[in-house]
């Protein structure tokens, strides 16, 4: 009986869960994470860069039994946000998952709903969207809810990789979920896709070295040695999401919120470069976008222009060139001599 009950708690729950909106909920036991010795190495071997924050609670990090006394259960939450192919010819890319608005506000509506529900039930929980020190993935995958690829990112059977991931810790003993198992085989596409060989051999990453961290978490000046590698990507970089043979599956997400934001695709890069402070706020309100500020915003389009541009975008650049922001200033002035560059060689 007791067995009968677990499980009908455990359908309850998932039902619960589809409810609120995730397209995903499954279940695993609280317990030190898989692969903590390979985070803990990771994190000796600097590949975690300047994230200061990827090294702070790692006993914590690898089990959640020390973030809630008691936890019993981690419930694996996952929502598909594939928005679709890239709206029209913007002339640069932004990852899809910051296409609109910034998915820690509204999965954060749907986990705290879920979490009144759990405490009807008796629970007493701590809730995460990637914001907690929890190695998601390795749980992620202990519960089914696909594994973990080459490149480092969960692949759902159904929804690729584009799959949010959240987690909440519970002290309900719910019945642990099979695994899935590892459906990668032979493949190395996205090891080959990366612009920058981040992937230094298959599921480690070298932040160091990714567009994604370089364009968002890094405060500094992009490396001269990855500026070219960078191509148009402004925010974040898809291409080792993209090659993987797991998208053929993909579904467009039926969250609008995810989808592409006119606002953010009606630009060019030249018009992104006239942006002040208040028209930056203005056009990535709500955006994960915003979060990097406008200094790390230009110095990412002025590299784009520095891959990309003509010479109808070199006014705009040299106006750049004199911001009293070192960094945009610099980046600006890199991107006038690529630009320069280019014409000579045409000329030649």
């Amino acid at each position: 009986m007791e067995q009968l009950q677990s499980h009908q708690l455990a359908d309850q729950i998932r039902a619960h869960a589809l409810a609120c909106g995730f397209d995903e909920c499954r279940f695993t036991s609280a317990k030190r994470a898989t692969h903590a010795d390979v985070y803990l190495d990771w994190i000796q071997q600097g590949m975690h860069a300047d994230m200061a924050w990827m090294e702070r609670n790692q006993e914590r990090r690898c089990d959640p039994r020390e973030v809630l006394p008691s936890c019993a259960t981690v419930i694996c939450l996952g929502i598909n946000y594939f928005p679709g192919d890239t709206p029209g010819q913007t002339g640069y890319r932004v990852a899809r998952y910051a296409w609109n608005e910034d998915y820690h506000d509204g999965i954060g509506d749907r986990l705290k709903q879920l979490d009144l529900y759990l405490q009807q039930l008796g629970g007493t929980q701590r809730y995460y969207v990637d914001t907690g020190p929890v190695l998601e993935r390795d749980f992620a995958t202990d519960a089914g809810v696909g594994w973990n690829g080459k490149s480092t990112v969960q692949i759902h059977r159904k929804f690729g990789t584009w799959l949010f991931l959240a987690e909440i810790l519970t002290t309900l003993d719910v019945p642990s979920d099979a695994p899935f198992g590892d459906h990668c085989g032979k493949c190395t596409r996205c090891i080959s896709a990366c612009p920058t060989q981040a992937i230094v051999s298959p599921h480690r990453v070298d932040a160091r070295r990714c567009i994604s961290y370089l364009t968002i978490e890094h405060k500094d000046a992009i490396p001269p040695e990855f500026r070219r590698a960078m191509g148009d990507r402004i925010y974040g970089c898809d291409d080792c999401l993209s090659a993987c043979p797991w998208n053929r599956f993909a579904q467009v997400s039926r969250d609008l919120r995810f989808h592409a934001r006119e606002e953010i695709f009606q630009h060019s890069l030249r018009d992104f470069l006239a942006l002040d402070e208040e028209a930056f706020r203005r056009v990535f309100a709500k955006s994960p976008i915003k979060r990097i500020k406008r200094a790390r915003f230009l110095r990412n389009v002025c590299v784009a222009l520095g891959n990309t541009g003509t010479s109808d975008d070199l006014e705009a650049l040299k106006i750049v060139a004199e911001e009293d922001d070192p960094m945009i200033a610099e980046h600006a002035r890199w991107a006038v001599s690529e630009i320069e560059q280019r014409c000579r060689n045409q000329i030649d």
